[in-house]
């Protein structure tokens, strides 16, 4: 497999708001435990802390890379020749995409605390599915990559 032109990688990672919200459900189940003595008041901390920054973890694990002719978002992988336009959506207009425009066909990786993404459409007649709105952080870079590599394959 031969690499694209412009190589792109993004994780789209929990804010960091997240990782104290864990704290604070560490703590939450700590004081749940207090009255047990002082051992199950620290592995309520310690557990409820872990189990809380595993689900922030795990919920922003999804990453979008574009390697050689693959768009690979999350689960989906895509070849870039069944791509067609890159449409660069602000975070009025993903807000948008994500409601009352939105097809119930469409592959979305969505993630609410990134206010940007790019929507692409899916151009291969086989697939039912009409577009791919993707929550990035660099909607630009991500459209150049799909660009490039669709030109690096062609």
């Amino acid at each position: 497999m031969q690499l694209s032109a412009t190589p792109y990688e993004e994780r789209l990672t929990a804010p960091r708001s997240w990782w104290l919200i864990s704290f604070l459900v560490g703590v939450s189940f700590a004081l749940i435990l207090l009255p047990f003595g002082t051992l199950p008041l620290l592995g309520g901390l310690v557990g409820g802390t872990a189990a809380a920054a595993v689900v922030a973890s795990a919920y922003g694990s999804p990453r979008i890379r574009v390697v050689g002719d693959l768009l690979i978002a999350g689960e989906a992988k895509l070849p870039v020749a069944a791509l067609g336009e890159a449409e660069i959506l602000d975070a009025e207009e993903a807000r948008a995409w994500r409601t009352y425009k939105a097809d119930t066909r469409a592959f979305l990786l969505l993630r609410a605390y990134i206010p940007t993404a790019l929507r692409v459409e899916v151009t291969d007649p086989q697939d039912p599915t009409p577009y791919l709105y993707l929550s990035t952080r660099e909607p630009e870079k991500l459209a150049a990559a799909i660009e490039a590599a669709r030109k690096a394959h062609a």
